[in-house]
Order: C-alpha cells, then sequence, then structure tokens
C-alpha cells in the first residue's frame, strides 16, 4: 500500500496573530493570538509529527534524517521546505530575510530564506509591503535614521489568488487581515526593521537595524514570474513559481483527476474544499506529503490544493 505522510501541525502565538486558523481552518489553536501554523516542519522551533500511518508519531526531521529514500535520496543537512499559514488580525513587522551565504557565516551555519506568498484571503481594501522606495544605500540608511517609514516602504493592493515570490534582500511585511499560505526554505531568520513602536509585555521588540542594513537589496526589484497552466479533464494545475529552492503551483480539482507524483517529494496542502485522494478523505486544512516513487494519484472531490516540490 502507497504511503502519505500527513502531518500534525505546529501552531505559534504572534502579537499580531487572530483566531482565523480556528474559524477558517478548524484547527486547535493555542489562543486567540495564534499567527502561524508550521503545517509541513522539519525545523528545530518546530517539527510536525506524521500523525497516522506507518509513520506515526515519527516527526519529519527524523524521518529526514533516517528514512532518506522517502525524500529521494536528496541531499542536505535538513528538509529543505517549511509550508505555513499566517493569520495576521495585525500588521507584521518591517521586516527582511538574508540569503544563504550571510546566514551561514551570521546565523550558526543555517539556511537563508526565500518565501512566496499565495493570499487565501484579504481585507477589500488589502496591502501588502513589498520594496522599498530607495535608490542607493546611502539614500536607505538616511530614510532608516530619519524613520521616513512612509516614503521608504511600497504598498501594493492585493486580492484573494494574487501570488507574491519575497527574494532574500526584499523588504516586506504582511498587512493586517491578510490570510496567506507560505512556502520557504526550512529557515526561521528574520531581521526585524520597524514594528510600529508597539510595545509586547511592556517592552519594544528588538529590531535588526545593521543585519537588515547589511542584507537589504536596493533598488528593488519585483520579481515576476509567468504562469503556466496545465488543463485536464476534470482538473487545472497552474504552476505560479519555479526557481531554485522550490516549485509551487495551484491545483484545483471538480470531479476526479489523476495526476503524476515523479518529484523526490511532494507536498499537497487542501486550501479550500474536500475530496479524496486515492480514497482517502482529505480535507480544508489537511497537510501532506507523497513521498518519492509514489507515482500516479488520483484527487477526487471539489478542492483548491497548493502543491510543493524542490
Amino acid at each position: 500500500m502507497k504511503v502519505i505522510l500527513f502531518l500534525e501541525p505546529v501552531f505559534k502565538e504572534m502579537i499580531w496573530g487572530g483566531e482565523r486558523l480556528r474559524t477558517d481552518f478548524g484547527y486547535e489553536i493555542p489562543s486567540n493570538h495564534t499567527g502561524e501554523c508550521w503545517a509541513v516542519s522539519a525545523h528545530a522551533n518546530g517539527d510536525c509529527t506524521i500523525k497516522k500511518g506507518r509513520y506515526k508519531g515519527n516527526s519529519l526531521s527524523s524521518l529526514w534524517d533516517n528514512h532518506r529514500y522517502l525524500f529521494g535520496n536528496l541531499d542536505g543537512d535538513v528538509f529543505p521546505l517549511l509550508i505555513k499559514i499566517i493569520d495576521a488580525k495585525e500588521d507584521l513587522s518591517i521586516q527582511v530575510h538574508p540569503d544563504d551565504t550571510y546566514a551561514k557565516e551570521n546565523e550558526n551555519g543555517s539556511l537563508g530564506k526565500t518565501e512566496c506568498w499565495y493570499i487565501l484571503d484579504c481585507n477589500t481594501d488589502g496591502q501588502i509591503a513589498i520594496g522599498h522606495n530607495a535608490k542607493s544605500k546611502t539614500e536607505l540608511k538616511a530614510m532608516i535614521n530619519n524613520h521616513s517609514w512612509k516614503e521608504l516602504i511600497r504598498l501594493l493592493p492585493i486580492k484573494e489568488g494574487d501570488f507574491f515570490q519575497i527574494e532574500p534582500g526584499t523588504v516586506h511585511a504582511i498587512k493586517a487581515g491578510t490570510l496567506i499560505l507560505e512556502t520557504q526554505q526550512n529557515s526561521d531568520i528574520t531581521y526585524r526593521l520597524y514594528d510600529y513602536d508597539r510595545l509586547f509585555n511592556g517592552k519594544a521588540r528588538e529590531l535588526h537595524i545593521d543585519k537588515c542594513i547589511d542584507v537589504i537589496s536596493y533598488p528593488h526589484k519585483d520579481i515576476k514570474s509567468k504562469k503556466d497552466i496545465t488543463t485536464y479533464e476534470q482538473g487545472i494545475e497552474e504552476k505560479l513559481i519555479s526557481c531554485s529552492y522550490y516549485t509551487v503551483s495551484k491545483v484545483m480539482v471538480i470531479g476526479k483527476q489523476t495526476f503524476l507524483q515523479n518529484e523526490p517529494f511532494t507536498i499537497l496542502s487542501v486550501i479550500d474544499g474536500e475530496g479524496q485522494i486515492d480514497g482517502t478523505p482529505i480535507a480544508k486544512g489537511d497537510h501532506f506529503i507523497l513521498p518519492a516513487g509514489y507515482g500516479q494519484y488520483t484527487l477526487s472531490g471539489n478542492m483548491s490544493l497548493i502543491k510543493s516540490n524542490v
């Protein structure tokens, strides 16, 4: 019998988090300030466990370390990807992530953080912060030192279904009222540039100005990906991005459709609807991995999924 690895999510309480991971996805969350669901993670700060089947109770990191054949015997010290659902009830800090080289040298050998966002839901007048308006490092430093945040930060309108690739060095922030699915490198390194002078437990959260200035790219350049749509008899697969770290697609099924798994591993996250995969029931909020060599799989029902692989 073919193995499907269903994951038990790990939840993170955040100053900016809310309760939509419960109201929209049915998760049991720790509080009404839950900001992140680490849905597929082998990171030391939130290592998911397998919730049923042959490997029930094993952590994803232990499968990576001890059963590497499940992932096509890929090289690497850590499982390469991390999938999150993020509920921003309030604005996240203005922040930036380092690349692999900087993180390795300055963050105890960590990976850098390339990530991408699929907008699951947002306010009707929703915005997101991506990029900045400084033309040089000198101008960037001056705008930061002068706290010229409105002039520095670039805001974009968003709507449900939008997709953004966030390269290392990109200034960014998820804004209030936004729900996203994030595919990223397996890293938890974030440099905070500005946090609206808000307090947490009576204290301002730490900023990382020097590191931000080190890694911010200038001038900002948008990453535009060419979407590639494959139409099936009862399904559609829309490739959203393919970069050196991951390929991410949206899959929609109305009825019954067979696909081919031929990657080292394939992560599937159900973002809407319900149905089955090879006879096993799945619904919104389920996240699972099809291991190497799984081959053909059939999705049936009425649902949308995000597919991620290396």
